[in-house]
């Protein structure tokens, strides 16, 4: 059985010293879609075949352009619905005992289905979803906690004394 899996390799593109070609397809892909909406871009190859880009490529290109038009190096792996906990780690930016105690604390599900723990990739995304959600509700959190209490206001040196004194407090509890 002949598998396309290994054609496909993990490399990493490292942005070239001069971007003029690379701003102006960055230039291209960002305008996808504001001249004519219903239109998907196209690839034109060396014959003059044209082929449709799909939403989700379009998607990819568009952030691998904006990273190396930044000047940022962008590794292309390809990953397995299941990933071995470096994987994961890896994944998810934590070490891989973080990660394990993760999967042991019932946060991420996986499976075992010998010595070694897997973790689909899907589950794994859900995590990181709900992990920035939880952030970002915990940061409209303390803005209206501070807006509630008129903080904005406040002289910065009053504030740090306050946060001081709060924290004295709380280490000779």
């Amino acid at each position: 059985m002949t598998s396309n899996a290994a054609q496909v390799e993990d490399r990493t593109y490292l942005p070239e010293p001069e971007l003029g070609n690379l701003i102006n397809f960055f230039a291209a892909l960002e305008t996808r879609g504001k001249e004519a909406p219903k239109a998907l871009p196209r690839l034109i190859g060396a014959d003059g075949a044209t082929v449709e880009i799909p939403e989700q490529v379009h998607k990819v290109l568009l952030q691998i352009v904006r990273a190396m038009k930044a000047g940022l190096a962008v590794t292309v792996a390809p990953h397995h619905l299941t990933l071995s906990t470096q994987e994961a780690a890896d994944l998810l930016g934590v070490a891989r005992t973080t990660l394990v105690r993760l999967l042991d604390s019932g946060a991420i599900p996986f499976d075992k289905p010998n010595r070694h723990r897997k973790v689909k990739l899907v589950d794994l995304l859900e995590y990181r979803e709900r992990q920035h959600s939880q952030a970002e509700q915990a940061l409209a959190d303390m803005v209206a906690v501070t807006e509630r209490l008129g903080l904005y206001d406040a002289n910065p040196e009053d504030l740090r004394a306050a946060l001081k004194a709060a924290r004295a407090d709380r280490t000779s509890s």
